[in-house]
């Protein structure tokens, strides 16, 4: 459940995106020549070649030792570059699940809205309740979806649906807010706390007694896991967080530490997402954990 308000407007924005690659002077031929006889193993060439070299005339011997020798500092960079990617893989990204996309449920409902807004990475997730009623069928998921987003834009003049995801009882996941799911987008679902953070809404109302179906929960730990590992973050962890919003539990400028897998009312006053789902959240933590392949 979204605050009420309407989309906040943050005024600080994401990360500048890089400046480019800048060209780098390498320098006459005869230092990088000086510079691949450093490379170990390149100060000296094979016997064979050394051979062959000793029968050829002066100038000759010269332009062949240079091209060996720079052959040596190519493979050298070659194997650094192809190094590079693995080392810096995070050893606890897990893999995005399948995600309907929003063009498949919202079509020509789609209204007018500014460009998106997007921050450096995603720290946490807010997990919400729809506050929708809960026997629907799962084939009328796009239906229903489509008047949460007309009530949110219609309404109560939001710029855009307020999740970034909601997941139905049936364990789909649908994509929510536009800017591209492999993007942290900036939502509008928890004051105070929409940056570097992800809102993940069940479809449904999961107050006290109501069964939570355990597709509902492991469908939200994939995408827990999936948006968290890719800033390296342990679902079971505390992250610190800023507030931008004085209407949240917090005063606007304040750090606050929460769970990386945060109920909307750890951030801000409601009782969402519902009692029942909030005793859920230490699995839906635990699960997206072992899916991250972390352990203990």
């Amino acid at each position: 459940m979204v605050p009420p308000g309407g989309t906040p407007h943050i005024a600080d924005r994401p990360d500048p995106p890089d400046s480019g690659s800048m060209r780098v002077f390498r320098g006459p031929r005869g230092a990088r020549e000086r510079r691949a006889a450093r490379i170990p193993g390149a100060h000296r060439a094979p016997v064979a070649v050394r051979a062959l070299l000793g029968a050829l005339p002066g100038l000759a011997a010269v332009a062949a030792l240079a091209l060996c020798a720079r052959g040596v500092e190519q493979a050298a960079e070659t194997q650094a570059a192809e190094a590079a990617p693995a080392a810096a893989a995070d050893p606890y990204a897990a893999p995005r699940p399948p995600i309907v996309p929003r063009s498949d449920w919202l079509g020509d409902a789609a209204r007018a809205q500014p460009a998106p807004r997007y921050d450096d990475r995603v720290l946490a997730v807010f997990v919400h309740h729809t506050d929708t009623p809960n026997g629907y069928d799962c084939a009328d998921v796009p239906a229903i979806l489509r008047g949460v987003y007309l009530g949110q834009t219609g309404a109560r003049d939001w710029d855009d649906i307020g999740y970034n995801f909601v997941v139905d009882r049936c364990g789909t996941i649908y994509e929510g807010r536009a800017g591209g799911i492999e993007r942290p987008v900036t939502g509008a679902h928890t004051q105070g706390f929409n940056h570097r953070t992800t809102g993940i809404a069940a479809l449904g109302t999961f107050t006290a007694g109501v069964p939570v179906p355990d597709e509902l929960t492991d469908a939200i730990a994939a995408v827990a896991a999936w948006k968290l590992g890719e800033s390296g973050t342990d679902p079971r962890a505390k992250v610190a967080l800023v507030s931008s919003n004085g209407l949240s539990r917090y005063a606007a400028g304040a750090t606050a530490t929460l769970p990386a897998v945060a109920g909307h009312d750890d951030g801000y006053q409601t009782s969402c997402p519902g009692a029942a789902l909030t005793a859920r959240l230490p699995d839906i933590r635990d699960t997206a954990a072992r899916l991250q392949g972390r352990s203990g």
